[in-house]
């Protein structure tokens, strides 16, 4: 039988440590998260934002499950080599 680790803490990321984890701007990120398409932070002071560790884990393994044939963002041009022969 597992331990219980309903008691145990969630671990806490905060804004510096989502950002080295995801490699994107800090706008991209608050963009991301309004989109619906990042965790959502919790405010645990008036001043300090973040992230629970287990969900961005999860939104990583999705992003991993994603077609890596999706292509590029909404509204992007295709890539074009510089010097087409």
């Amino acid at each position: 039988m597992e331990p219980d680790n309903e008691s145990a803490p969630r671990p806490m990321l905060n804004e510096d440590k989502v950002l080295e984890i995801v490699p994107v701007s800090r706008t991209t990120l608050y963009r991301m998260e309004k989109a619906g398409k990042f965790p959502r932070s919790t405010y645990i002071s008036p001043n300090r934002r973040v992230w629970y560790a287990d969900q961005v884990r999860q939104w990583q393994d999705e992003v991993d499950a994603r077609d890596p044939r999706r292509g590029r963002g909404k509204g992007r041009r295709p890539h074009v080599a510089a010097n087409p022969t």
